[in-house]
């Protein structure tokens, strides 16, 4: 559209410019979109110092992609272009890591076997309850951390019936529908713990689809504070347990606990090294009330998980968590 000028010709209407608050707006987001995608793709590279900060990283990485998607809506409202391209940046990288847990699992195989995973909590107010529960899930094994008197003996009978085979050692344990041989204790416990601490077993099941060798696991657990993520203690119980497990002599190993980590902190990385993680579902398990993370967890060798899912809460203050384990038939 043309206006008249001074001596009556036509003079073109400039066009409007953003403010320069929207156009600074824009440019973080923008700024935002690229730091968000640099972090999911090159998390490794964050050093855990100060206050193992790659750790924190990597617990939360999840929630990246809702982060972006708020992003992306305030770019949406603010119409600023080249921010919304910018943010196909991280939407791309957050797909590719985590997109695949959100498809759905296929059928269950011929050599699968269900694994429940709870720490039943030891101020459990309904250990009967939470065993019922745990029972009906129709699982081939349930372990379970936090095990302590009085509620072990609830466990013990309300879990006989459908789970005749069962080992304790310390405060974890195993029960399983199939018969158990050579359970024993492992010692995981960091150098300065010095009260008794018994937090590890291992136990060979013999399955319809061969000798497994499960693991029942609480690793010690994580404070954020001032300085960060403390979590010394549980990075050494997770090197501990990583030299048992690469000398574990089975082709098939199952591991269930709670490792106070999620599959992409390095902290874990002793163990998720030498075993898969689930390739299907969320399952964030704390804390049950608002479930942030899974640090509830069903790793295997010798086979995969395909998936995993949380069940409905218990009396405690983490969820369970059920895995489909598919074994290798020549493992």
């Amino acid at each position: 559209m043309a206006v008249a000028g001074r001596e009556g010709k036509p003079r073109a209407r400039r066009p409007r410019r953003a403010p320069e608050g929207g156009r600074r707006r824009g440019r973080l987001l923008a700024g935002l979109g690229v730091a968000t995608a640099a972090l999911l793709a090159l998390h490794r590279f964050v050093p855990n110092t100060p206050g193992r900060l790659g750790s924190l990283l990597e617990t939360f990485l999840f929630w990246s992609g809702p982060l972006t998607a708020v992003l992306l809506l305030c770019a949406a409202v603010r119409r600023a272009r080249t921010a919304l391209l910018l943010l196909l940046l991280p939407v791309a990288v957050w797909a590719a890591a985590f997109g695949p847990l959100l498809l759905p699992a296929g059928a269950p195989g011929p050599r699968e076997l269900t694994v429940l995973q709870h720490n039943v909590a030891d101020d459990n107010a309904d250990p009967a309850g939470t065993a019922r529960a745990l029972a009906d899930s129709g699982a081939d094994l349930i372990a379970l951390q936090e095990l302590v008197d009085p509620a072990l003996a609830v466990y013990r009978r309300e879990l006989a019936p459908r789970y005749p085979y069962h080992s304790v050692r310390g405060t974890v344990g195993l029960w399983s529908r199939h018969p158990l041989d050579a359970a024993r204790a492992l010692d995981i416990r960091p150098r300065d713990v010095t009260e008794p601490w018994r937090r590890a077993l291992r136990a060979e099941v013999r399955t319809p689809h061969g000798e497994v060798a499960a693991y029942v696991v609480h690793l010690p657990s994580v404070r954020f504070g001032p300085g960060g993520l403390a979590s010394a203690r549980r990075d050494e119980s997770a090197r501990l347990l990583g030299r048992i497990l690469a000398e574990e002599p089975s082709g098939r190993v199952v591991l269930a606990g709670d490792l106070n980590g999620t599959v992409d902190d390095r902290g874990l990385a002793p163990l998720t090294s030498l075993l898969a993680a689930p390739d299907r579902g969320l399952a964030l398990s704390h804390p049950a009330a608002l479930p942030v993370v899974r640090i509830d967890q069903v790793l295997a060798r010798g086979g995969r998980v395909p998936a995993i899912r949380a069940l409905p809460a218990t009396g405690s203050d983490h969820l369970p968590v059920l895995a489909r384990v598919a074994l290798d038939a020549d493992a």
